[in-house]
């Protein structure tokens, strides 16, 4: 991996600049690694790693001992700039994630973002990705849309959730095990013409995987003990009445004010007068009423 090289007029000279390697690597087992991925990281000055301790075991396997240095959510204020520098003058630096493809719901984008507006040489190292692994296994058609964790906060995540409902595509989403039951039952209100897949441990020697309409998906692991992350792919909705989350938001205005009802009799109502599930009602009523806009 030569470097490239830059001429500062300015200056009279020429400085070499090091190029940023986007790796991906296993999300599971660490089998699911290229060869390429294990090449550049040997080769390169240094490994930008979102926990160090967790990247250490995939470099042990492999006997690779080239430099560790940390880069995540909470210190890539300070070390973004760092590493940009390192780059300037010349090094190589491979980032990874602790799992898949950096960039993906981590802050890997941060520093890429940072490389390009410094022109540093970006190269892109293909490799797993959990959702796209998870698309695979899904057999569900269609163009996609990648979500990625959805907001703990209840009332953002229903209005996501209401807000997605008539998207045509299919869905793809991480959930953490101890948020799955819950969001499956949302999501179950809001979008009930879909199928899902569920897999947890993707990868690894408990994988687990869960496929069928999204209710009975949601009532199936209402009190399983799940462990480990987990992807949601969402199907293409099946042919439904699809209202416009907006549309529906008004209408439950329009009801609440002029009919003096909340609740479960507003959401009945609604749900008849528009001839929807009445789950879907429900769930918009909820996001409304956590940003105080009906009682």
């Amino acid at each position: 991996m030569s470097p490239r090289w830059r001429l500062f007029p300015t200056r009279f000279k020429v400085s070499a600049i090091g190029t940023l390697y986007i790796v991906a690597t296993p999300i599971g087992n660490l089998e699911d690694i290229t060869l390429r991925a294990l090449r550049v990281m040997k080769e390169a000055d240094l490994i930008a790693a979102e926990d160090t301790r967790h990247t250490r075991k995939l470099l042990s396997h492999y006997g690779i001992k080239t430099p560790l240095i940390s880069y995540h959510a909470h210190n890539q204020a300070s070390r973004g700039p760092e590493l940009i520098r390192r780059l300037e003058d010349g090094e190589n630096v491979a980032l990874v994630s602790d799992a898949g493809t950096p960039g993906f719901s981590d802050p890997g984008a941060d520093l890429v973002a940072r490389a390009w507006e410094a022109g540093v040489r970006v190269e892109a190292i293909p490799g797993p990705a959990a959702g796209v692994a998870a698309l695979s296994l899904s057999g569900f058609k269609g163009d996609i849309l990648f979500v990625g964790f959805l907001p703990r906060g209840e009332g953002r995540r229903l209005k996501l959730l209401q807000a997605l409902a008539p998207e045509l595509r299919v869905i793809i989403m991480y959930e953490s095990p101890r948020r799955l039951a819950r969001t499956l039952t949302e999501i179950a209100g809001s979008m009930p013409h879909r199928e899902v897949l569920v897999v947890r441990e993707l990868t690894k020697k408990f994988e687990e995987t869960w496929r069928g309409p999204v209710a009975d998906i949601a009532r199936e692991l209402q009190h399983a003990e799940i462990r480990g992350e987990c992807a949601l792919v969402l199907s293409c909705p099946a042919a439904a009445v699809m209202v416009p989350p907006a549309d529906l938001e008004g209408c439950l205005l329009k009801a609440a004010k002029e009919r003096g009802l909340s609740g479960r009799r507003l959401a009945d109502q609604v749900a008849g007068d528009l001839k929807i599930p009445r789950r879907q009602v429900y769930q918009t009523y909820l996001a409304l009423k956590a940003e105080g806009r009906v009682e």
